[in-house]
C-alpha cells in the first residue's frame, strides 16, 4: 500500500552564514537619521553617499533653518550620484526590459531606473526590514507592478537564467565575496547586458587596507575589497568594462558638508582621511556581459 510522502525541496535558505545573519540583523534595525532624513525630504530613501560640489551657501542659513538645508543639500548629492550611476546604462537598457538591484536599500535608485528607463525592477535585499519598507513605498508610489523588493540573497537570486537586461549595486559589493557574485550575474544577464556598480575600494598599489579604511570596514561590519579584484572577477565571469571611472574627488564635497550637519556619524573622518590619502577610492564600473 503506497504511503504518502512529504515533498522535497530543494529551496536554499536566504540568510547561509553566520556573517550574514549578522548583516542583516545590521540593516534591519538601521534607522540611521542620515538615511531617513534625507529621504523625507522628498520620500526618495537612499543608502548611499553623494557627488558633486556642495552649494556653501547651506552654511549660511540662519540657525534655526540650517540644518534643514544641509540635509536637503546632501540629498540632491545623493541623488545625483544615483543619477551619475543610471547614465552608465546609455541605450542599452529600455521600456519593459527588466533590471535589478542587488542590495536595494529602501528602493530609492530602483524607482529612478523605473521612471527613467520603463523597466520592471527587482531589488533584493537580505534585510527584511528594508525589503518591507520599499515595498510599501512602491504601493504609495503606485508602482508596485513595475517595481518589487525580494528578500533574496543577491548571490543566488533564483530569478531565471538571463532574464535581466541590466543589474547595479550601489556601495554593497563589499558585503559579498565577488566571484560568487559576478558569476550569478553572469547567469542573469543576457548577452549584451550591462553591469553598473558604484563601490568604494581599497588601493592596493600603496598595500593592504589603511587604518582608516579598517575603521570603515569595522563600522559597517563588511570587507572593503582591492580595488584590482574588481576587475579580476569581472573578467573571470565574462564582464568587459567599458566605463570606469574615479569619483573620489567628486564624493569629498559630501563627506565634508556631512560633517557639518546634525546626521553625522562619526564615520566621516575616516572617509575623508582615507581619501585624502589615496588609500581609498570610490569607484564607478560600468561592463558589458559578453
Amino acid at each position: 500500500m503506497a504511503t504518502a510522502q512529504s515533498p522535497t525541496t530543494d529551496v536554499k535558505p536566504v540568510l547561509r552564514s553566520a556573517y550574514q545573519r549578522s548583516v542583516a540583523e545590521y540593516w534591519n534595525q538601521e534607522k540611521d537619521p542620515v538615511n531617513i532624513k534625507l529621504g523625507e525630504v522628498d520620500g526618495l530613501y537612499h543608502h548611499h553617499y553623494g557627488i558633486g560640489a556642495y552649494d556653501p551657501s547651506v552654511l549660511e542659513v540662519p540657525a534655526g533653518q540650517r540644518d534643514q538645508a544641509i540635509i536637503a543639500e546632501l540629498h540632491r548629492l545623493e541623488t545625483a550620484q544615483a543619477d551619475v550611476l543610471l547614465d552608465h546604462f546609455g541605450t542599452v537598457v529600455g521600456r519593459g526590459d527588466r533590471m535589478m538591484d542587488g542590495g536595494s536599500g529602501r528602493g530609492g535608485t530602483s524607482f529612478m531606473a523605473n521612471q527613467r528607463f520603463g523597466a520592471r525592477v527587482d531589488g533584493v535585499s537580505i534585510s527584511e526590514a528594508q525589503v518591507e519598507f520599499a515595498n510599501d513605498q512602491a504601493r504609495k508610489r503606485g508602482v508596485d507592478d513595475q517595481v518589487r523588493f525580494h528578500f533574496k540573497n543577491m548571490l543566488d537570486t533564483g530569478f531565471e537564467t538571463g532574464s535581466m537586461r541590466g543589474i547595479w549595486t550601489n556601495e554593497t559589493t563589499m558585503y559579498v565575496d565577488l566571484q560568487q557574485l559576478y558569476g550569478e550575474f553572469r547567469r542573469l544577464i543576457a548577452p549584451g547586458g550591462r553591469y553598473v556598480c558604484i563601490t568604494g575600494c581599497y588601493n592596493d598599489v600603496t598595500g593592504g587596507r589603511s587604518r582608516a579604511v579598517s575603521q570603515i570596514d569595522q563600522h559597517y561590519i563588511c570587507n572593503i575589497h582591492p580595488r584590482s579584484e574588481y576587475f579580476r572577477a569581472l573578467a573571470d565571469n565574462g564582464f568587459v568594462p567599458i566605463n570606469v571611472v574615479d569619483l573620489t574627488a567628486a564624493t569629498i564635497p559630501y563627506w565634508e558638508l556631512r560633517a557639518k550637519s546634525s546626521v553625522a556619524t562619526g564615520i566621516e573622518d575616516p572617509f575623508l582621511t582615507a581619501y585624502r590619502e589615496g588609500s581609498f577610492h570610490y569607484l564607478l564600473i560600468a561592463a558589458d556581459r559578453i
